[in-house]
Parts: structure tokens; C-alpha cells; sequence
């Protein structure tokens, strides 16, 4: 059997707070910052989005249909490009309309639901499901959580929802002398499948791929493809950020020119594209795999750290967390709106307080100066969110 390569690309974009001042609270309840979520997506869909969905269509219809790839794109993402540019919209429809594109299913707010309220978890997960399918036209059988977290009663989870497959990071302590390179089952579900992150040859194309200092710059295709072909198992699993693509790796870096001679690199050299789904379909599972405490594909440590790893993180998302038996009893859908927008996992990603490496990635994507004004800003949103629903009790 040929070795098999999997390629998945998360595409989220956060809806960003605007600055909210503790006078605000009680007196307005509009808490985006509109003008820069409009800004931003337009930047990304010119600079990412469009040139690469482009890139891919070009590659697939060149490869006749042997080029495939999957993706999830969040709930909130779907939302802008319907709102700010729905032409980012139509090319993923070009897209999906190949065949060669799997659309993957997750929490539709990018939110730690599946940590905090199972309720929620499938609520989000049945509302995204229902939104590929009146968006793409298709039923999404494979799932990626938020970040790619992971643990065994999340398997649990996933697998009563209905996926047969599902994506998370090859974390080298619970993989230990194991191979992310092959296909494993989940340990609580045998009958899930599991996709595991190659985080080394992954971050080459994320994290690597422009830094000069690196000792094989520049990467080209040909390098590259060697080296997936080199690796030990039958499948090697890329799973990177789509912005990926001409935002975190400019355009200048010649990340485009490498990602058009891939795919005929790799099927040149016998290796075949796969996505999660016929991934999960043709290649025998080698074992299963216990995984007791969650894991993620975030920072060094591989684990929740970089959303609850402090104690200003803890108090806002079990602030928050709190709300959802009141918000059931009172069902107001714009309250809902708000708690799914509120949970998007990337305000407590702001508040992380790491140093090294790691902090200055989280200070990269942040738009607050410090985590302190992310966490302040955050609770006096929360605080008139809180305002609202004890007003409807």
C-alpha cells in the first residue's frame, strides 16, 4: 500500500471584542469591535483565503481529482465571510464542489465546550453540522475539536454524536515511543478512528518555513517530499492554520510557489493524497490510545495550558460556564448568540500569561497590550452580559 499523506487546514478568525469600559456595563450591550473584525477578515481573505482556495482548486483539477484535502472552518468564520465577504464563501463552494475537499465538523464557536458543559458541546456540534450542510451540501462524518483537543471522554463524546474519525495532536508524552505516522482508535471508543498531528514535519510549513536561521532554509517541494516519504508509517497527517498561507508565512516568503509544486511532488515520488475520512476507510488502526488528560496541538506542553493555565483564565471561563443553565431556562437568542461568541477560546488565549517562546506567540495574535487588559476587558463584558440574563429571570 502506498503511503498516504493527510493534509487539514483549521480556518477560524476570532469576533473580536472592542474596548469595553467599566462605564459601559448596564448602559451598552454591543460588545465587538466590528470595524476591526471587517478589517482583519478583508486582509486575510486577500492575503490567504482567496489566492490559496485559487491555489488548491488549480491543484485539483491539475491532478484530476488526486489532490485532496480536508478543513473545518469555525462557525464564527463562516459568519464573517457571509457578512464581509461572501466571495471567500463561493470558493470554498468551488471547492467543495471538486469532490476532493472534505469538510470537517467541530464546535461551531471554536469554544472549549467539550471541557465544560456536554450539553453545549453537542449543541455546537449539531448547529455546525447543520451549517455545512445548508452552506456545502454536505454531512460531515469526521470531527477536529477546538485546538484539537483531546481526551478519552471527549472520544466518548464524539463518537455517541455519530463521527467515525477523529484529528488531534501526536503529543510526544502520550505518544511516547510511538509514531504519530500511523492510525490509532481511541482507547474509551475502539470503533474511533484517530488522525494524529505530525507536529514536526506540520510546524515546518507554520512556524519554520521563512526563518532564515533555520538550518534547511529555504524548503523547497522537492526537500520536502523526501522527507515525507522518509517518515516510517503509512500516513503522514499535516495539520496546520490556513493562514498559514500568506499571513504567518507572507507571500514574499515563496510559500505559494512551494504549496503549487507540492502536490505533483508528492504524487510523483508514489505517495498518495488521502482525507480524514478514506484515511480512516483504507489503512488498518496499529493500536489504540489512552489519553486521561486532555491534549491539544497549543505551545510546548500539548495540553490546556494555554487557555486555563492561570488563574485569570480559570476564573473567566467558570464565570462564563456558569451562565448556561439560566440561559436554557430563559432561551432568548440573542443571549445565545452572545454566550457562543463569549466562548470563543481565543479570549482566553489572550490572557495567557507564558514567557519564552510560547508567550511571545500568544502576544503575536493578541490584540490587547498585556493578558491583564485582555482579562479586564473580558469580564466587563461578561459582567453586562450577566446584567442581561438576571434581568430576564
Amino acid at each position: 500500500m502506498k503511503k498516504s499523506i493527510c493534509l487539514y487546514f483549521q480556518v477560524h478568525q476570532p469576533t473580536r471584542l472592542r474596548q469595553y469600559r467599566f462605564f459601559d456595563i448596564g448602559k451598552d450591550s454591543h460588545y465587538y469591535d466590528d470595524f476591526a473584525n471587517r478589517t482583519i477578515l478583508k486582509r486575510v481573505a486577500q492575503n490567504c483565503y482567496l489566492p490559496m482556495n485559487q491555489l488548491l482548486l488549480e491543484a485539483i483539477k491539475a491532478s484530476k481529482g488526486k489532490f485532496k484535502l480536508a478543513f473545518s472552518i469555525s462557525g464564527s468564520a463562516l459568519e464573517q465571510f457571509d457578512r464581509y465577504a461572501p466571495e471567500v464563501l463561493d470558493s470554498f463552494r468551488a471547492l467543495a464542489a471538486t469532490g476532493s475537499v472534505e469538510f470537517l465538523c467541530e464546535t461551531y464557536y471554536h469554544s472549549l465546550a467539550a471541557l465544560a458543559s456536554p450539553s453545549e458541546f453537542i449543541h455546537q456540534v449539531e448547529k455546525h453540522k447543520k451549517h455545512l450542510e445548508g452552506e456545502f451540501g454536505i454531512t460531515p462524518t469526521a470531527f477536529r475539536n477546538t485546538e484539537l483537543i483531546y481526551s478519552d471522554a471527549i472520544a466518548r463524546q464524539v463518537y455517541d454524536l455519530g463521527f467515525k474519525t477523529m484529528l488531534t495532536e501526536g503529543a510526544r508524552h502520550i505518544m511516547g515511543w510511538k509514531s504519530p505516522d500511523y492510525l490509532y482508535t481511541a482507547e474509551s471508543q475502539p470503533k474511533l478512528k484517530l488522525l494524529l498531528r505530525n507536529y514536526g514535519l506540520s510546524d515546518d510549513l507554520a512556524f519554520r518555513f521563512s526563518d532564515r536561521g533555520w538550518g534547511e532554509w529555504p524548503l523547497t517541494a522537492e526537500k520536502y517530499t523526501q522527507w515525507l516519504k522518509d517518515a516510517e508509517g503509512d500516513i503522514v497527517n499535516l495539520f496546520m492554520d490556513y493562514e498559514t498561507f500568506g499571513e504567518h508565512q507572507k507571500a514574499e516568503s515563496g510559500i505559494f510557489d512551494f504549496m503549487k509544486a507540492l502536490p505533483g511532488q508528492v504524487l510523483a515520488a508514489g505517495l498518495d493524497f488521502v482525507s480524514p475520512s478514506q484515511a480512516a476507510k483504507n489503512i488498518k488502526p496499529v493500536a489504540s490510545l489512552s489519553v486521561p488528560d486532555a491534549i491539544s496541538w497549543a505551545d510546548e506542553e500539548r495540553d490546556l495550558s494555554a487557555w486555563l493555565g492561570n488563574e485569570l483564565q480559570q476564573e473567566a471561563y467558570n464565570k462564563l460556564y456558569r451562565q448556561a443553565e439560566k440561559l436554557a431556562l430563559i432561551g432568548d437568542p440573542e443571549l445565545w448568540a452572545d454566550f457562543g461568541h463569549l466562548q470563543e477560546s481565543d479570549h482566553l488565549y489572550y490572557m495567557c500569561t507564558k514567557f519564552f517562546s510560547d508567550g511571545e506567540v500568544h502576544k503575536r495574535f493578541s490584540p490587547y497590550d498585556t493578558p491583564y487588559e485582555a482579562f479586564i476587558n473580558y469580564m466587563n463584558v461578561l459582567s453586562d452580559f450577566i446584567i442581561r440574563i438576571n434581568a430576564r429571570q
